[in-house]
């Protein structure tokens, strides 16, 4: 692993989170311990090569260090906070974003392997990061140094490393996301739409129609992945996205709740203020003193 963390160190240096060439590949550096900070976890693996972070979603606590990696099944809420960190020795790690069609794909002709864990209903699982799984990422960052080689030979490595995925011990939780008749992927639909159509009233028959559920099964499964009611996550899109309208866009509370959906100034406030713990202007206020010194 101090292969990978002296890589992620190189690129870096000077930023705290590195979009590299690879599109699939997103490095991070945290030089302190943080909070629990809102975030949207996406369909991959998150890795930490030095360092210890935690991924919350909904009562569910998921660690993760040099030794166990993260799955994550889908476009989630969570909250995430670095827990060992120092500017001598910052949490150093890579978010890989996951390719579904590849991993079906291979699955095809991969048996499962015997020492695979039953698959995981939750909305992430922790996985043990071996040598044999390291090893590709290690060439995978070695190949940023060669930028006019990375269409060629990074799709070669990402292959391996989805191969390597599906010979761990999370190769069961990787073919229920795959898995074509899966509830995960219909959930995964419900999702991607919420994401696009949040400001929209939502209406739960017509989108468990979308995935040909009953609205029951909807909200069972829906909870069961994400820990909240399709109404509560499409809630959290329309409180992050105001916060980010007040914050880097200038708007003000009333502007930026009806942009988001909001019929009720009021209920927005009082909706923003359960979630962010202040009122939208006093968090926003806050947000912007201590981003002044940056």
């Amino acid at each position: 692993m101090q292969t990978l963390a002296t890589s992620i160190a190189h690129w870096t240096r000077e930023t705290d989170d590195f979009p590299t060439p690879i599109s699939s590949l997103i490095l991070y550096r945290r030089s302190v311990p943080t909070p629990p900070a809102p975030c949207l976890v996406e369909p991959g693996i998150v890795l930490v090569a030095q360092g210890a972070k935690q991924l919350v979603i909904g009562e569910q606590a998921y660690r993760y260090d040099a030794q166990r990696f993260l799955v994550t099944s889908a476009n989630l809420p969570g909250n995430s906070q670095v827990l060992e960190a120092s500017p001598e020795r910052p949490c150093l790690g890579l978010v890989f974003r996951l390719d579904l069609r590849m991993i079906a794909e291979l699955a095809a002709h991969i048996p499962l392997p015997s020492h695979a864990e039953l698959a995981s209903q939750g909305a992430a699982t922790p996985g043990l990061l071996t040598p044999a799984l390291a090893e590709p990422f290690n060439r995978l960052l070695a190949l940023l140094h060669e930028p006019e080689s990375c269409a060629v030979l990074a799709p070669l490595i990402e292959r391996e490393i989805h191969y390597r995925l599906l010979l761990s011990d999370q190769s069961a939780r990787l073919r229920q996301i795959a898995s074509a008749g899966s509830q995960s992927l219909r959930m995964a639909r419900v999702i991607d739409w919420l994401r696009v159509n949040f400001a929209q009233p939502l209406r739960i028959d017509d989108l468990a129609a979308l995935v040909k559920m009953s609205s029951s099964s909807l909200h069972l499964h829906f909870r069961q992945l994400t820990t909240m009611s399709p109404l509560q996550y499409q809630k959290w899109l329309r409180l992050n996205e105001a916060r980010r309208l007040m914050l880097s866009e200038q708007l003000d509370a009333a502007s930026a709740a009806f942009q988001v959906g909001y019929e009720s100034p009021s209920q927005f406030s009082r909706e923003y203020s359960r979630l962010f713990g202040a009122p939208p202007k006093r968090d926003i206020d806050s947000l912007r003193r201590h981003a002044a010194p940056a």
